[in-house]
């Protein structure tokens, strides 16, 4: 079931060969992952403002795991943007699930993200990343103290997308969607995926670009990617979809 941008599940094509000829399935599992394994301690990233009749996060239940394969995304902080303060804030099931579920019943996501239904659908969605190796952490962006959006930064290095196009190491991926229908249309989109890829690239010294891969019949989060920096690199077919992969290139971050 592919989410908007691309799936985390993306199947078992052949591999597209990079323009060094190398094979990108044939992945080899980077020295932090075997440290992550040996060892992972839990921190508590900064807490959010209760708004809007939403539960936001709060410090006391927010211990997320720093040492994943990203840097600590719950680390980050917060950052400005033209709508605000925002702030990723990794997921808890316990506290998170019932608002994600609801936001994945608005029609307008479930036709992308296909994940309508009970909460267990969604549950069965976070769980083998929240359960994972910290390859992919989902999250919950945080505008001027109110949850409304839900996010995923993974490392599209070692998800199954290499599969599909020539990767590089550390090349890190975003998943999105906007959770109330009155933050949808106005922009602010393309203004938060602008300021999570600058923080992806002030976080992650190593990783060259930020990928995307809103799938071509959502032409408002294709124009959002654009407007936000992202060039349109290639079309790919991935499980479900025929995607649009988007790059924002670290050279071209001044540019764009």
């Amino acid at each position: 079931m592919p989410p908007t941008d691309a799936s985390t599940d993306a199947g078992s094509e052949p591999a597209a060969s990079g323009a060094d000829g190398a094979d990108t399935l044939d992945l080899r599992l980077p020295d932090e992952l075997f440290a992550l394994l040996a060892e992972r301690e839990e921190r508590v990233p900064s807490a959010a403002h209760i708004g809007h009749g939403e539960r936001p996060p709060d410090q006391a239940t927010s211990a997320v795991t720093a040492d994943d394969l990203l840097g600590g995304v719950g680390e980050w902080g917060p950052t400005t943007t033209a709508a605000g303060v925002f702030q990723l804030v990794p997921v808890r099931l316990e506290r998170d699930l019932p608002l994600i579920s609801r936001w994945m019943n608005d029609p307008a996501v479930a036709a992308f993200w296909e994940l309508a239904g009970p909460e267990a659908v969604t549950e069965a969605h976070l769980r083998p990343q929240l359960d994972g190796d910290g390859r992919s952490v989902p999250c919950l962006g945080v505008l001027e103290g109110m949850p409304m959006s839900y996010w995923e930064i993974y490392r599209a290095d070692l998800d199954p997308l290499a599969r599909h196009y020539p990767s590089r190491p550390h090349d890190t991926g975003i998943h999105l969607l906007i959770g109330g229908v009155v933050n949808r249309g106005r922009g602010l989109g393309t203004s938060l995926l602008r300021a999570v890829a600058d923080l992806v690239l002030d976080h992650r010294p190593a990783c060259a670009r930020v990928l995307a891969e809103p799938d071509l019949r959502n032409t408002p989060s294709v124009s959002a990617f654009l407007s936000a920096g992202f060039r349109f690199s290639a079309e790919v077919d991935l499980p479900g979809k025929r995607a649009a992969l988007m790059v924002r290139d670290r050279a071209l971050r001044a540019v764009l």
